[in-house]
């Protein structure tokens, strides 16, 4: 049984952002109805899943951006490789291979989001804090 598990756990989980912290709650909801799910109802939520994801990432891009994140170029990279192996995971599933993704599902998600939350989003807010929402729209211009 591995450390990791689809539970939201408010001293490791919340950074303190409300709007982060809140996509990421979802997220592990997700996750965790995920694994509690019968094979029917499996494939609707990984794509859900797959949806929230890409949703939620883009979000996290437009903020590096917005408030210049030095450490975008390694924490975009991570959400692409992480969203690439989701959207391969859902053409295996649609060709029936549920074992694996469900293997994915409860082993490698939650251990993946752990360290990324704790590694690469806990310095993209503490940056966010520090600029302290001196933040420029996407004209260039600083947002009120």
């Amino acid at each position: 049984m591995s450390k990791h598990q689809a539970v939201w756990d408010d001293t490791r989980h919340t950074l303190g952002m409300e709007e982060m912290d809140s996509t990421h709650r979802e997220f592990i909801e997700q996750v965790a109805a995920l694994i509690a799910a019968g094979n029917a109802e499996f494939p609707a939520l990984f794509q859900a899943l797959v949806n929230h994801t890409a949703a939620h990432f883009k979000a996290e891009g437009v903020l590096m951006r917005a408030s210049k994140y030095r450490g975008l170029p390694e924490h975009e990279g991570e959400h692409h490789r992480v969203l690439g192996e989701l959207q391969q995971l859902n053409r295996s599933l649609k060709r029936g291979h549920l074992p694996l993704v469900r293997a994915y599902v409860k082993e490698g998600l939650p251990e993946w989001f752990d360290t990324h939350l704790a590694m690469m989003d806990g310095a993209l807010v503490m940056h966010l804090k520090k600029v302290g929402g001196k933040c420029e729209d996407s004209t260039g211009h600083p947002s009120p």
